[in-house]
């Protein structure tokens, strides 16, 4: 099954409390990006939104450029885009090309279950979507996490493997770990980290 395929099933079959990743509030996902600096013309796209509730928060921040992509169109059918609010772009990160720049990009679980090769597929796009002052935030399970989710391997990251992945040309804002629990308790430890890019730097990417 490929990747579209599975999580369409996922999004179909489940409820959003039957999914690990479920969280009502993106507590961790808002403190850092608003490290970043967020004003009401900053551009934010949340790769793998899902249902999450973080475009609809940020939209309620006041923030009018807030773009949701997923590789399950099920998924941004289901998700609360504030009226209309929120852009939504089905498409799998390791081929989509963007059509434009955005300011902020987000990434709450979607880089751990990717391959090596994916995850540096995912990385070129990453850079090619990001402005050169943008900046990123990307949560992944850390070194402590879970080996599988959703039935599927993943990747864990100790914090200097995520740090190392991002590459020189970004500047470490913040690096915390952090510890979400599913809606039946059990406890999946993430590491995040806040990064600027470094328009000095451009050229080593």
């Amino acid at each position: 099954m490929d990747r579209a395929s599975h999580w369409e099933r996922v999004y179909s079959e489940k409820a959003p409390r039957d999914t690990s990743w479920f969280e009502d509030d993106p507590t961790e996902s808002l403190d850092l990006l608003l490290l970043t600096g967020l004003e009401s013309g900053t551009s934010v796209i949340d790769i793998g939104a899902g249902r999450s509730p973080l475009p609809r928060s940020l939209v309620d921040r006041g923030l009018h450029d807030v773009t949701a992509l997923d590789v399950s169109r099920e998924a941004l059918d289901q998700l609360d885009s504030a009226e209309g609010r929120v852009t939504r772009v089905v498409a799998d990160i390791t081929s989509w090309l963007p059509e434009r720049h955005y300011d902020r990009w987000h990434d709450r679980a979607v880089l751990h279950f990717l391959s090596a090769e994916d995850a540096q597929l995912y990385r070129r796009t990453m850079l090619d979507a990001l402005t050169p002052h943008g900046a990123v935030v990307i949560g992944v399970f850390s070194d402590s996490g879970p080996e599988s989710c959703s039935g599927l391997p993943v990747t864990r990251y100790r914090e200097e493997d995520l740090l190392e992945w991002l590459g020189p040309e970004f500047l470490v804002l913040d690096t915390r770990h952090h510890t979400h629990h599913t809606p039946w308790g059990a406890a999946q430890d993430f590491v995040w980290v806040a990064a600027s890019r470094d328009p000095q730097k451009m050229s080593l990417t």
